[in-house]
This record gives C-alpha cells, structure tokens and sequence, in this order.
C-alpha cells in the first residue's frame, strides 16, 4: 500500500437491526426486519396514523450517562455511540491531535430539539426554551461533539447532502488522509428524523411507502410493486487511517477505502438525471481512483430505496457502468436511514468484502423483482469471495457519491 492509501480500523453502527455492529449485520444476514410500526405523538389519529418506520434497536440514551444524554438530541446521542464503538473497535489509536479528524453527515441535524423546544415556546414562552437549543439542533453539532470527545484537532466536517452525507463524509475522510492532512478520520453519519413533519413532508411528495399494513415487508427495493421508502434512523461511524499508519502501529484492518467518486446531476431538487450521467460519473470516478475495471467488482450494494423513479434510474446508471451485475439492496430490512445511509451502507460492504458474503435483499423472491430492473438482485445470503464491492448513495439535490471497498491484500501487523 502507498503511504497515503486507506483503510477501515474502526466500524461502530447503531440501527434499526441492532444496537451495534455485531447485531445489525447478523440480522441483515439472517434476513430479519427493522421496520416497525411507529405511533407519532399527537397523531395516533388521522392522516398519519399506522405509520411504519426504522427506529433504533435500542435508545442510544441508554448507552450514555443521564446528564449527557439530556444534553443531547437524539441524532448526537447515536452518532456518540457509534463513534464509542468505532474507535474502541480500532484500538483506541494514539495519534497526534493535530493529524486526527472528524467528519460525520447529516441530512437534518437536530430536528426533534427545534420541533420539541418551537412546542415549548409556543406553549410556555421564551423564558422556557432550553438555553441548550442551539447546540442540540445545529447539524455540525455530532461532528463538533466527536471531535471534542477524542481531541481531533485536524478539522471538523459536516458534508449535509441528504442521502449522500454520510457517504461523502467518508469520502472527505479519505481524501484528507489522501492528502495529507490527517493520519486519522473518525468518519459517517447520523439522522434521527422520525416526526410527524418530516413524515408528512415525504408522504405529501408520495415517497413513502404504501405498503404499511405489514410493517416488516413494507420497504421493497426493486420489487415490482415497490411504491416507496420507509424513514429510519440511526449512525455508523468509520475509523479510516492511512496504511502507513495503521501499520506503525501494528492495526487490525477491516477492508481498503480503495476510491471514492462524487458527481452532481445539476438537474433538478429531487428528481434523478434521466440519463444517469451523475450516477454514471461518480460510479467511474470511484472504480478510476481504486485502480479497478467494472468486471473486477464483486457486488454493488445499491442505493436502491423502494421510490419507482429512483430505482429504475439506478439500475440504469449500474447497467450502463457494469452491464447485468449482482447487486444488493439493504434499506429493505434497515429502511432509509438518510444522512446515516451512506455511511451505514459503506459499513455493510466492508464487512462484505471481509466475510466474502452478500447479503440479502429482503421482502424479495427472483419472481418480485421488477424485469425492468434487469440486474442480479441478490434474494438470498450470497457466499461467495468479494475483492471489491461498490456501495452508492445518491441523494435529494442531484448528490452521488460511489465508494469502492476492497479486501485486505497486504499485512499490517
């Protein structure tokens, strides 16, 4: 490895399939559900009734202490944890401060304190309003918590591009590593964005899933009768450091952070490129920094999340790229974790790579898959050896960011 390639660590996850790594992805393999039913406070009646959605396999408060987690919104809470495990799971690396950095995305930030305290105001006045508020809800504040915490002096990052943040933190991670600039990134990213505005709002531009009586078969990537997304929420955290590094120190590594590739649409708020050209083009941008021909890529964890338009735009982008590939679908049992799915999925496929396994695609036979699809849509766990795997996260705004995954060639004990 050159001295300034990258590798992954650290991994800590929290999910809607488990309260760490070990959990979620054991559950994703068994093909097990975190979609449940959600009651939205205020609106156990009405339009928003019978909603279903991701919500964390644990609350992250309770892995904190009771004065910390008060201080915290909920999306801060889990990125903590994430990041708790993440670097406990790297060896709790010695680095100097001024070469350790953080970056972790976020599509809203702290979303339930600014709707909590706006209640408080509204109903108790100014006097009230938790002096806390502005903390708890600025986006960079999970970033800035995670920096303080580990004395990451290097920089502190904050990419907010909706369902690519979490993936474009980690492709900012490798890039200041690339660089130069960092020996260590504490990277990913963090939602919790279950309220009934947010709700409302994806359910007014018909994004969310229709398929809610049964809570666990409601996300559907890829399925013919797929009708939308389910909103989840939860954090992974990444340790990246260069090889060089990670060798001197004699680090356990996961997997290779071979190449990164982001592209803009620049073509419409919420609607894909028709032609794919974005998705094309951070697809190639990252097999072109990996050194890696389409052909070379085990799998392609998709970002596929259950939207009619948004997976037939993909599966187009993968077929011009990679021609019929093999690829997997996770938010069918995770839900959209949004500005924590990139990061969450580039989890996944290190630990894909590390186990050659695929994982399967849940609420799908062979027979559901829509045929205009056209792509092995991996129905079933899936062993078999995975080199490299290409993981992508495409969101709101025209955002694409393609990460490639590679296996461990070289020692570093």
């Amino acid at each position: 490895m050159g001295r300034n390639e990258v590798v992954v660590t650290g991994l800590g996850a929290i999910t809607p399939l488990g309260g760490d790594v070990r959990s979620t992805w054991e559950a994703l393999l068994a093909g097990e559900s975190g979609i449940r039913g959600k009651v939205l406070p205020g609106h156990e009646d009405g339009e928003l009734a019978g909603t279903v959605a991701g919500t964390m396999a644990i609350d992250p408060a309770e892995r904190l202490s009771p004065v910390q987690a008060r201080r915290l919104d909920r999306s801060q809470q889990a990125a903590l944890v994430a990041a708790a495990e993440a670097w406990a799971d790297a060896g709790a690396p010695e680095v100097d401060p001024e070469r350790l950095a953080a970056a972790i995305g976020t599509g809203i930030g702290g979303v339930q304190t600014l709707l909590g305290e706006d209640d408080v105001l509204e109903l108790s006045g100014a006097r009230r309003v938790s002096p806390r508020t502005v903390p708890m809800l600025m986006p960079n504040a999970a970033a800035a918590l995670i920096s303080i915490a580990y004395g990451a002096r290097a920089g502190v990052y904050t990419p907010v591009s909706a369902c690519s943040s979490g993936a474009e933190a980690i492709a900012l991670g490798a890039r200041l590593i690339r660089a130069g600039e960092a020996d260590v990134v504490i990277a990913g990213g963090t939602e919790a964005a279950i309220t009934p505005i947010t709700v409302a709002g994806f359910k007014q531009t018909q994004a969310l899933s229709r398929h809610t009586a049964e809570p666990a078969s409601a996300s559907r990537p890829f399925a013919a009768d797929r009708s939308g997304f389910v909103l989840a929420e939860g954090a992974a955290v990444l340790v990246l450091e260069s090889a060089e590094h990670a060798a001197a120190r004699g680090a356990r590594v996961h997997a290779v952070l071979a190449g990164a590739g982001i592209a803009a649409d620049a073509h419409h708020i919420t609607a894909p490129a028709p032609d794919g050209s974005g998705q094309i083009s951070a697809m190639r941008k990252a097999l072109a920094q990996a050194g890696l021909s389409p052909k070379q890529i085990g799998h392609i964890n998709a970002h596929a999340t259950g939207t009619t338009v948004g997976d037939a735009a993909e599966s187009r982008a993968i077929r011009e790229v990679f021609g019929h590939a093999t690829v997997t679908a996770p938010k069918a049992a995770l839900g959209h974790l949004f500005g924590a799915a990139g990061a969450i999925e580039a989890l996944i496929a290190v630990l894909s790579v590390k186990h050659d396994v695929v994982p399967p695609t849940r609420n799908l036979t062979p027979t559901d898959v829509d045929p205009d699809i056209n792509l092995d849509v991996v129905t079933q766990r899936r062993n078999l050896p995975q080199h490299a795997v290409l993981s992508n996260s495409f969101g709101f705004g025209g955002q694409n960011v393609s990460l490639v995954v590679t296996a461990v060639t070289a020692s570093y004990s």
